[in-house]
């Protein structure tokens, strides 16, 4: 469940911090009743990104699938790759 924080709780970083490890996932900052801010952990943004990363991979192997509906097979790629690195 997502952590929701007034703007006066960042006076205290250490809590802010020890909360965004130990649940690593962002908190939600709200400032009058809006939310304003996203506050979370260098793991949790670099988890994030990776992830994202990933799925972009997945969406553009499914659009180039879905273009041409050619598969390859996974021994003769590996061995180009080999080959190309070489």
């Amino acid at each position: 469940m997502p952590q929701i924080r007034p703007i006066t709780d960042l006076r205290n970083t250490n809590e802010i911090s020890e909360l965004c490890h130990a649940n690593k996932e962002p908190i939600f900052i709200t400032k009058n009743g809006y939310g304003d801010l996203v506050v979370m952990s260098i793991e949790t943004y670099e988890a994030m990104l990776e992830e994202r990363e990933f799925d972009a991979a997945i969406a553009e192997a499914e659009t180039e699938y879905a273009s041409d509906s050619r598969l390859l097979d996974a021994k003769e790629g590996l061995s180009a790759l080999k080959r190309k690195s070489v």
